[in-house]
């Protein structure tokens, strides 16, 4: 359990730091006696005839006698969604819940039901008891996105309405129609001619339907976690460039910080900075804060406050060591997830029994009479560059780009002079490969993206790895990041003799895994150079939230790709 995260929450600068430690719990308490209301709710809906009216019902209550089932249900829906945001203490979603529960009270009077009064007006005193526990900020743009949702539905359904009433009311005027479709899909009985009685239910049920579907998926909208837009600016990126210019060699993946779809933290001293983006309710940082690790923790501290004034989820993929040391003081926890290869160039050769198989691949590449020009990217002539950027395009195997972490995304971009890019042709002069490093300090590089043509000479890959060693050992590079393995460990051991049964089974869930993800793939096209294996890790604030965290990290590197609708975005 976070050791930071207790005080946080438990001590607003409103409240002083004598705050009750059981404070924290509050919106959890309030969120769960919602979640009962909704239940409740949901049982009397079942059968209303042999249960009372739910004691904490309010948004079912607050409607007319007609009500339909389908109204009620999705009532209880709207109630569940606002506890998990009264959970994440939302301020809209207090706001909102005031509001269902006097109206809920005021219904509730009107029928002279004065113990169910009671009921709603003591959650409201727990409201109100509770509202500076309520504090998380909401984008402006959900409310955009909710009234974008409410408008489009609205509008759908209200023509789905008036088009069902000319079918099951077709005696009835147009002007007849309009009115009562409206009333229909803010849950009252339509009060048209219709020949059947199963038809005044049908329409009824439907209209209810479409109005209370309508309804909640706006609520949804608007409750949505906060997104905050992805926009490092160029000021900010100027500084994170001389944080980088002036610590960027103490980790490999501080130049992807400078990717556009992510943005800085400073620490107040500006010495300091967390990476970040917001991927649902996560605020994702990677690999290690930039620039001085002294002014670490105070952009660590920056950053967990901004996710608690949010409601944010924070989490890092890819932290050092030292980063996951200084994470943890900050309250997070820390969990291996994997190694990064690096290539100690002082080391590395291809002699000796280990690296025959490399040897072999590198000397059939080259009898083939492929060639390798490596370059750094203001070298490129503009000719050059476009037939690298196509290139590289062109051998995407997949649609989606994926890196987040360890990739830059933006190759032939003016801003990256110092770009190293080694191209490889075959005896024909095609382009048949690319790989392309970031700066790493000033005596390192970081692979930033490999791109090999599919019918190349089988060691393509390893050709121009070892070429490119061969070549910047005279521009004073010393070190060479390639990729990530995920769990390597477990790649690494699980196929010994002798392994338990767990890392057995963990094993074999990683090798399925990997026909989709090539994770097992990754570990063997870097095992094989001899690499130091540096561990990685990713921090999270406690163990329930470590999924979210992943399934964020996940999306960030495009494994996965969460369904969207563009006008539902914020």
């Amino acid at each position: 359990m976070a050791t930071q995260a207790v005080p946080r929450e438990a001590a607003p600068e409103s409240e002083g730091p004598t705050r009750p430690q059981w404070r924290p719990r509050v919106p959890r308490i309030v969120a769960w006696v919602v979640r009962v209301a909704a239940v409740i709710a949901v049982l009397d809906v079942l059968d209303p005839a042999e249960r009372p009216k739910p004691l904490l019902g309010p948004a079912m209550d607050a409607l007319v006698d007609g009500t339909s089932f389908a109204t009620a249900m999705c009532s209880a829906g709207a109630m569940l969604v606002l506890a998990g945001a009264l959970q994440r203490r939302k301020r809209r979603a207090w706001n909102l819940m005031v509001v269902v529960v006097l109206a809920g009270a005021v219904a509730h009077l009107k029928a002279e039901r004065w113990f169910v009064v009671a009921i709603n007006l003591a959650v409201l005193g727990l409201l109100v008891w509770a509202r500076k526990d309520f504090t998380a900020r909401s984008e402006r743009a959900t409310r955009r996105a909710a009234l974008r949702v409410f408008v489009v539905l609205g509008t759908v359904s209200f023509i789905a309405g008036l088009f069902l009433t000319a079918r099951t009311a077709p005696g009835s005027p147009m002007s007849a129609r309009l009115v009562e479709t409206f009333f229909g899909l803010v849950g009252f009985t339509p009060d048209l001619e219709f020949p059947r009685t199963y038809a005044s239910d049908v329409t009824e049920f439907a209209l209810n339907s479409l109005g209370a579907l309508t309804a909640l998926l706006t609520l949804v909208a608007l409750l949505r976690p906060a997104r905050k837009a992805p926009a490092l600016s160029a000021e900010d990126e100027e500084r994170l460039r001389d944080l980088l210019a002036r610590f960027g060699g103490r980790d490999s993946l501080g130049y992807f910080a400078l990717r556009g779809d992510k943005t800085a933290i400073f620490s107040p001293s500006g010495k300091a900075a967390v990476v970040y983006r917001v991927i649902g309710s996560v605020t994702l940082a990677s690999g290690d804060p930039l620039g001085d690790p002294e002014a670490w923790p105070q952009a660590i501290e920056a950053w967990l406050d901004e996710a608690y004034e949010y409601a944010w989820t924070p989490g890092v993929i890819g932290a050092s060591e030292a980063a996951a040391i200084a994470y943890r003081r900050a309250g997070l926890d820390s969990l291996e997830m994997g190694d990064e290869a690096v290539l100690d160039l002082e080391e590395f050769s291809l002699e000796g029994r280990s690296m025959r198989g490399v040897r072999q691949a590198v000397n059939r590449v080259k009898r083939a009479g492929y060639t390798l020009d490596v370059r750094r990217q203001h070298e490129l002539s503009t000719e050059d560059v476009v037939e690298v950027i196509t290139t590289a395009d062109a051998l995407r195997e997949e649609d989606v780009e994926r890196g987040f972490s360890m990739a830059l995304g933006r190759l032939g971009d003016s801003r990256d002079p110092d770009l190293l890019i080694a191209r490889t042709r075959d005896g024909d002069g095609r382009l048949v490969a690319v790989l392309a490093f970031v700066p790493w300090g000033t005596d390192g590089l970081s692979l930033d993206l490999m791109r090999r043509a599919q019918g190349s000479e089988n060691g393509t890959v390893e050709f121009v790895v070892t070429g490119v060693v061969d070549a910047v050992r005279g521009m004073g590079v010393t070190r060479i990041s390639l990729n990530f393995a995920v769990f390597r460990s477990v790649f690494e051991r699980g196929s010994r003799v002798g392994a338990g049964p767990v890392l057995r089974v963990w094993h074999k869930l990683l090798m399925i895994a990997s026909k989709w993800w090539q994770i097992e793939s990754l570990y063997r096209a870097n095992v094989k150079y001899n690499p130091e294996w540096v561990p990685r890790f990713v921090c999270f604030r406690k163990a329930a939230e470590l999924p979210r965290v992943v399934i964020a990290g996940a999306e960030a590197e495009a494994f996965i790709q969460r369904p969207r609708l563009r006008w539902l975005a914020p």
